[in-house]
């Protein structure tokens, strides 16, 4: 929102002269993480299928899928282009001329006018780079990386399976090949507390992202972190805990980053907690609201770290 917080959807129609919608896409990648690569059992709160919309099945090929989010979304908007949304898994992991293919065929579907390719920081190499820095020149390209914490400590807790350093070395390379960058954080993560996380902010406003996305953290079903909140060893936010944090949070990162989203959904089948009832738009004003009220806005509290 305008005056409040530097929002995607102004920082989006900057760079692209329609109005556009992610279409996501299961490319069958698999992760590192849990296919012994560098780990098993995954990131202790995944569940892939908590995150896939109905349209998105790995058993159809790209276009295919594609053209399902099409019609879903064509009965929803008026003629909107699209970017193909490389959203489960880890979508850079795989060889180099593979993935490139896939990313190539998403782009050959009619009205998609660019790719958001999420993954994970140990999953890019500079090859890998380099070939989506030639493709950046001639259609949009993001990499959203999962950061999730900037404490190692939380990393290791949560299973992650990597550093904050490898993060922070991934982001800058791909910064610095000119393509767009995006992350995503969880706020609520077992054994960090408010202060932490607030911490956390500064540290993720020195990195050359273009846009952030921010979740509160959520307990989902068949997941190794539902079992530690079932022996009530995991706090999780109240609404009014995690509004409250979160303006903080929003006043700590630097003005000229673009916010996209402030919280995360899954089918409420597979959500234990923490179960808000709202939809992201209606967060959204709550938070809007609640900043209002109390006079605050991005960039606030902001105190760059020196070089």
């Amino acid at each position: 929102m305008q005056n409040i917080y530097n929002d995607y959807t102004s920082w989006i129609r900057e760079k692209l002269p329609f109005k556009v919608q992610k279409i996501s896409i299961d490319a069958g990648l698999g992760c590192p993480n849990r296919d012994g690569t560098i780990g098993v059992g995954g990131c202790i709160y995944c569940n892939n299928s908590s995150f896939n919309p109905g349209y998105c099945h790995n058993n159809l090929s790209i276009t295919m899928q594609i053209e399902e989010g099409k019609r879903f979304f064509g009965r929803k908007y008026n003629n909107p282009k699209y970017l193909a949304y490389f959203q489960a898994h880890t979508n850079t992991y795989g060889e180099n001329s593979k993935l490139m293919t896939l990313y190539k065929e998403a782009l050959a579907v009619e009205d998609v006018v660019g790719i958001v390719i999420g993954t994970r920081p140990d999953c890019v190499n500079e090859s890998l780079l380099d070939d989506l820095a030639e493709l950046s020149h001639s259609t949009f390209v993001m990499l959203e990386y999962g950061i999730e914490s900037v404490h190692d400590r939380t990393l290791k807790l949560i299973n992650r399976g990597h550093t904050f350093e490898r993060t922070r070395k991934a982001i800058e390379e791909t910064a610095r090949r000119g393509i767009f960058t995006g992350g995503h954080v969880i706020l609520g993560l077992p054994g960090e507390d408010n202060c932490e996380i607030l911490q956390q902010a500064t540290i993720i406003s020195s990195l050359p992202l273009d846009v952030l996305k921010i979740h509160q953290l959520q307990v989902i079903r068949n997941t190794p972190l539902a079992r530690q909140y079932e022996d009530g060893k995991l706090h999780v936010f109240s609404l009014d805990e995690y509004i409250s944090l979160l303006a903080s949070y929003i006043q700590r990162l630097r003005p000229t980053l673009a916010l996209e989203r402030f919280v995360s959904q899954c089918p409420s089948e597979m959500l234990i907690a923490p179960r808000w009832g709202l939809k992201p738009q209606e967060f959204n004003k709550l938070l809007e609201s609640y900043m209002g009220e109390n006079r605050m806005k991005q960039g606030d509290s902001y105190i760059p770290i020196p070089e």
